[in-house]
């Protein structure tokens, strides 16, 4: 039985550009998993390598009737609804042959003929040099964002400068009902827990825990202790054992990647303070 190598991984940028020597796509919100077959039935391999193929027959079977007798890919499994999609990015291995080494582009090129596409089985398309346009698309129809890598680069496990993650952020103000105690040699607070207004009452958003510098962790933490109330201003059961509960008078602005089914924010991170909208004026945007 074959190992699976170790995963090559994205490294998240703050950086927007479009460039001929770059590839684009659409980052996927699901399972990574790495497919391998040696002959027999495909495998599929999750990040952390535990196997995944017993959890998605279908796409083993998918695998195995849509490609060769051996081969190594890495993928995602996306679901929508009750079906279940494996979409290839990339492609390690193929009849025996090593292919790491060569560019991303070829491999690609390599990919798309070497399995028959369609159902579960789908090739994940990408574009050309215009990385700019394209993450301004992928963010006005709700993608969490777009992955760039370098058209040339070869396939090395473990964390890589060539390849790059643009996350799509969306932002909005909430209003701040508690905190949590800080950890470690963290000064200040842990975490903002934070929501909305809906309805007449306040609901739970999340905990926000990135985006301070020293003085705003020290500063903030004045503020809400002058705030604070033995009672949680929100409707909802907040799931924190070490919350501290305060008025829900300040609002500030925060970025995140999206809403997850819960009514929870995905990578929250903290934008700053508003002081030009009434705390009872927050909702959901």
């Amino acid at each position: 039985m074959i190992e699976p190598p170790e995963l090559m991984l994205a490294t998240p940028t703050d950086r927007r550009f479009s460039d001929d020597d770059w590839v684009f796509e659409r980052k996927l919100d699901g399972v990574r998993a790495m497919s391998i077959r040696d002959g027999w039935r495909p495998q599929l391999w999750s990040r952390n390598h535990k196997r995944l193929d017993d959890a998605y027959p279908e796409l083993a079977e998918a695998l195995a009737a849509a490609g060769g007798t051996h081969f190594i890919t890495d993928g995602e499994i996306v679901r929508d609804g009750d079906t279940v999609f494996y979409y290839l990015f990339d492609l390690l291995s193929l009849g025996g042959i090593d292919l790491t080494g060569r560019p991303l582009r070829e491999r690609k090129s390599i990919l798309r003929t070497a399995f028959r596409f369609g159902g579960a089985l789908q090739f994940a398309e990408h574009r050309d040099r215009e990385g700019e346009a394209y993450y301004r698309y992928a963010c006005d129809h709700g993608w969490e964002g777009l992955i760039a890598k370098r058209a040339d680069s070869p396939y090395r496990g473990g964390r890589s400068a060539d390849w790059l993650k643009f996350k799509c952020l969306r932002a909005q103000e909430f209003v701040v009902g508690g905190f949590t105690e800080p950890q470690g040699s963290r000064a200040g607070f842990g975490a903002l827990i934070v929501g909305y207004h809906e309805d007449g009452v306040l609901r739970y958003a999340g905990k926000v825990g990135t985006g301070y510098d020293h003085a705003t962790l020290r500063e903030l933490r004045a503020r809400m202790d002058a705030m604070a109330q033995e009672e949680s201003p929100f409707v909802d059961k907040v799931p924190e054992p070490t919350a501290h509960w305060i008025r829900p008078e300040l609002v500030v602005q925060v970025g995140f990647s999206e809403w997850t089914r819960e009514g929870r924010l995905r990578h929250p991170r903290f934008g700053g303070m508003r002081t030009d909208k009434p705390p009872i004026e927050v909702v959901r945007e």
